[in-house]
Order: structure tokens, then C-alpha cells, then sequence
């Protein structure tokens, strides 16, 4: 039966597979998506070489950072942002893959510990255009964009990293990769726009091969080093 530092050393394998395929030079950085994960499963990920976890729940995701403290893990907020949580959004994660409203932006800034370094952040584009999905549109994201890199320049305690996107669920891989290929050309604008931006984070354990052929130099995998989630969320709606 497959551990989970047998799945992590396969999908670091993998990783550099798809790295040598595609013609893109950047490192990838792998995030393991803990969400509905035990302590000891994060704990095997951690010790296997996993550094980077993402949460989508944010009271399970502060449970787990309290039981964790003694490791040096990086903490990723991947679910919908809502006002009421951006504080401890703020106070507790090293970055924010779902920003997609100056409104947040701000929150997250003014609440952001002045001791603390500036929370990496990563604007949500929703490349597959469903109504389901956070994000900005694709159709006019340039745009939007734009607006919120203008509002960054007043909110010093951010750093912009780069976008993140979660694609269509569908079975056409082509239709998979032309929203790869939409948000890498998203990405190379604004890349050559911003100096600290550096991340194209997409790909999730499905397409995390494909997502890396086509430009992403951030993936985010859950199912495929845990295994199924046995955990039920804990009374968080966000």
C-alpha cells in the first residue's frame, strides 16, 4: 500500500518530468493540501520534505497550526475569502492564493501584524468562467487586474506573488490546457508589470502534470499524497 512519502517522492518525480517537457525554467514548488487531513498525516508530508501545506477551512486550518507550531511549515489560505475572517486570515498564513477584491486586500493589510512580513498573495483568476468558482473573470481580468495592483501600492504590508486558478472539471484535456495557456499569458503580462511577481499557481492532482507543460511553477495536491479526506470540516462555512 502507498505511503505518503512514496506518493510525495512519485509526484516529485513527476514534477520534474513535466518540468524537462516544457520549456519553462522556473522551480516548481509543490503545496500539499491538508484540508480534511489528520496532524500525523501532515506530519509524515512534513517530514518526507513537504514545507508548503494549503488549507481551504480556516478554523481547521488554526487548529492544525496550533498543534503544529514546532514545525516550520508554511501556511497557504486557499478557500473564498469573507470579511469577517480576513483578520485571521492575516495574522495567521504566510500567503493567500484566493484574493480577487480590493476590499479584501485591504482587510488582509490592515490586519496583517506589523511584526510580521509582508502576506504573499496571489490574485484569483476564474479561468473556466463558472459561476461556482471565486475569482476574476477571464474576459476582462486584464483590467481587474490592474485595479488591484494599483490599490497594492497603498497596502505595504502585502506582497503580490502572482494569480491562481482552478479549472474547468471536465474531461477535455484540451479544454483544460487552453485555460492553462490563457492564464501563462496572464501571468508573463503581469510578471514583466511587477517585480515581485514570480508564481502561477494551478495544477491540483489531476492535472498538475499538464498544468507545469504549460507554464505553472506552483502546484497544489492533496488527493494524490493523502489519499481520500476521512476528516469532516469543522463548522467552518467559509
Amino acid at each position: 500500500m502507498p505511503t505518503i512519502s512514496s506518493n510525495i517522492a512519485r509526484i516529485n518525480e513527476s514534477i520534474l518530468e513535466a518540468a524537462a517537457i516544457s520549456n519553462f525554467p522556473e522551480k516548481v514548488t509543490l503545496v500539499a493540501v491538508s484540508k480534511g487531513h489528520s496532524f500525523d498525516k501532515i506530519i509524515e508530508a512534513f517530514n518526507a520534505g513537504i514545507i508548503n501545506f494549503g488549507e481551504n477551512y480556516l478554523q481547521e486550518a488554526l487548529n492544525k497550526k496550533l498543534h503544529l507550531e514546532e514545525f516550520a511549515i508554511q501556511w497557504h489560505f486557499l478557500g473564498p475569502i469573507q470579511s469577517n475572517k480576513c483578520r485571521l486570515i492575516a495574522e495567521n498564513f504566510d500567503w493567500v492564493h484566493s484574493v480577487d477584491r480590493i476590499k479584501v486586500m485591504k482587510l488582509l493589510n490592515d490586519f496583517r501584524p506589523s511584526n510580521a512580513p509582508p502576506l504573499n498573495i496571489c490574485i484569483q483568476i476564474n479561468s473556466s468562467g463558472e459561476d461556482t468558482k471565486s475569482g476574476i473573470g477571464m474576459n476582462d481580468a486584464q483590467s481587474h487586474l490592474m485595479d488591484l495592483v494599483s490599490a497594492l501600492k497603498e497596502l505595504p504590508k502585502l506582497k503580490l506573488r502572482g494569480i491562481m486558478s482552478i479549472p474547468t472539471n471536465t474531461e477535455s484535456s484540451e479544454q483544460v490546457i487552453n485555460e492553462f495557456k490563457s492564464m501563462y499569458m496572464l501571468y508573463s503580462k503581469l510578471k514583466n508589470q511587477i517585480d515581485t511577481v514570480d508564481t502561477l499557481s494551478m495544477g491540483m492532482s489531476n492535472d498538475f502534470k499538464p498544468a507545469i507543460e504549460h507554464g505553472s511553477n506552483l502546484v497544489r495536491v492533496g488527493t494524490a499524497i493523502f489519499g481520500a479526506r476521512a476528516m469532516k470540516t469543522q463548522g467552518d462555512d467559509n
